[in-house]
């Protein structure tokens, strides 16, 4: 799969509106289309959509929208970018990050919720989305200031294609998004010490998997979907057929070794072989 590429064009310290602080931080994210369904609670924000040239898919449903995203992050290896509104907007989204978790897609969604002010006063189609969607996301955040905005969508893209990748929920209050800071993409440094994936091998980790096959009886490689997201089908292949191993895929997995090649048992699991 390929790898989120982002934009060259430096990003000129400006002042401008939230909504247009999310378009511009979207293009030097290198997003090509966004997926969603407009609502009231997010209508500044598609004000600046309209006609910023990123190609958005209007969906009939918010559920179909983020299940869009993640065939779109499944297909490209990039982050699928979703966006809906406030309270039922929102809520009809949390299969699909569901979904994505468990599936370790790579998302960036946008929900709108009620002005600052009213938050927490059971305000017209207000919803905890915050703790709605704790569970079922790697991180969710609500903005409650513009200029805080761009770090956290630098953040979310950050996180979101990181390590064990997942979906990331910006939940952003209607007066944020109308609201003007200035926006200077480029100098935001992401610093997050609670967060820090190791993607390094560990050569005493690897030495331990190395003398465990060696004194296995009946050794099984059980190969999943983080061969495909690392794009290492031809390692798997290598490594099973110079050590006589054989492997069985999970749902998810399938396609990481050809279903004809003589070392593979099939799909395991409750609907497997």
């Amino acid at each position: 799969m390929g790898t989120n590429v982002k934009a060259e064009a430096k990003t000129i310290p400006q002042k401008m509106n939230g909504g247009r602080m999310l378009v511009e931080a979207l293009k030097a994210e290198g997003v090509e289309v966004i997926f969603g369904y407009p609502g009231g609670a997010v209508l500044p924000i598609y004000d600046e959509i309209y006609d910023s040239g990123i190609h958005h898919v209007l969906t009939r449903h918010e559920q179909g929208a983020i299940h869009a995203a993640e065939g779109y992050a499944r297909v490209s290896g990039k982050p699928g970018v979703c966006i809906a509104t406030s309270g039922p907007g929102a809520t009809n989204i949390v299969t699909g990050l569901a979904d994505a978790m468990m599936d370790s897609l790579p998302l960036v969604v946008f929900t709108g919720q009620v002005g600052t002010g009213v938050i927490g006063t059971d305000a017209f189609q207000e919803a905890d989305v915050i703790g709605i969607t704790m569970p079922v996301t790697k991180y969710s955040y609500q903005v409650r200031t513009t200029d805080e905005l761009p770090k956290v969508i630098k953040e979310a893209f950050h996180i979101a294609n990181t390590g064990r990748k997942g979906p990331v929920l910006i939940d952003i209050p209607k007066d944020v998004a109308i609201a003007s800071d200035m926006f200077n993409y480029d100098e935001i440094e992401v610093n997050i010490p609670s967060y820090q994936p190791n993607c390094t091998p560990n050569h005493l980790q690897i030495r331990k998997v190395v003398e465990a096959v060696s004194s296995a009886k009946k050794p099984v490689i059980l190969a999943g979907a983080g061969v495909l997201h690392a794009n290492a089908h031809e390692e798997l292949k290598v490594y099973a057929e110079q050590q006589s191993l054989t492997i069985v895929n999970t749902l998810l997995g399938l396609g990481s070794i050809p279903g004809s090649h003589e070392l593979f048992l099939g799909m395991g699991g409750m609907h497997g072989t």
